[in-house]
């Protein structure tokens, strides 16, 4: 059993880093993913159409897509918050290109110390991020303590493919050629390294849907998206 506390360096140098690599950030996420990360995004926010959350909270926004996505479920307000300054300066950017100030609101904030009061939100999305909280337990708690009775957490992430060959291709390109292409890109030595640790590390399955159910949760649906590349978990606050 891998230990809550997912491999991470600090918050602090989480930051900086997310800082360092906002420019080329989206660029980079569309072309290692061959732009499937856009479809990822989407079947996340199309699972939780049933729920019609009316508040939602994203965590890690980072530069804000799962943010504009989720407007396709007409909420009444969306709320994103983020570590990197620079990441949500570009997320600033695109809220304001689309006209979308009065229904999205950017928050600097630790996804760990979330500033809101308990049952504050109808459901809590997170694309790509959980995996870099310092404490996973910590993380979960908080999205646990600001959601509303029965509301529902939406969980995008990383995960390993099962197919024995898949997986060793996936592995190759993750350890390999990925680190490179973006340390050229983005130029930055540890983000692209950093990126494989954190995902090989990070609970995933059955072990993430126990952790989730151990911090109050019930799962409601669990699927593997592109042949196991990424899954996403929803469930629903106990």
């Amino acid at each position: 059993m891998k230990s809550s506390t997912v491999y991470s360096p600090s918050n602090t140098d989480v930051k900086q880093m997310f800082n360092h690599i906002a420019p080329t950030y989206d660029f980079l996420n569309h072309f290692l993913s061959a732009g499937i990360d856009k479809k990822w995004r989407k079947k996340t926010i199309a699972l939780l159409a049933p729920y019609q959350p009316k508040l939602i909270l994203d965590i890690a926004t980072g530069t804000g897509d799962l943010s504009i996505e989720a407007l396709t479920l007409n909420p009444e307000h969306i709320t994103g918050i983020d570590i990197s300054e620079n990441m949500l300066q570009i997320a600033r950017k695109k809220i304001t290109e689309k006209n979308l100030q009065q229904k999205i609101t950017l928050l600097i904030a630790d996804s760990e110390k979330l500033p809101f009061p308990p049952s504050s939100f109808d459901t809590v999305i997170c694309s790509f991020g959980i995996r870099n909280f310092k404490n996973l337990e910590a993380g979960i708690k908080e999205m646990h303590r600001v959601l509303k009775e029965n509301g529902i957490v939406a969980i995008l992430e990383f995960s390993t493919p099962k197919n024995l060959l898949i997986k060793y291709g996936y592995l190759f390109y993750f350890k390999h050629i990925l680190p490179f292409l973006g340390k050229i890109i983005s130029k930055s030595e540890k983000a692209y390294s950093y990126l494989p640790n954190t995902v090989l590390s990070f609970p995933q399955g059955d072990e993430f849907i126990n952790l989730l159910q151990k911090n109050g949760f019930a799962i409601k649906t669990y699927k593997r998206l592109s042949m196991g590349i990424s899954s996403v978990y929803i469930a629903m606050k106990n």
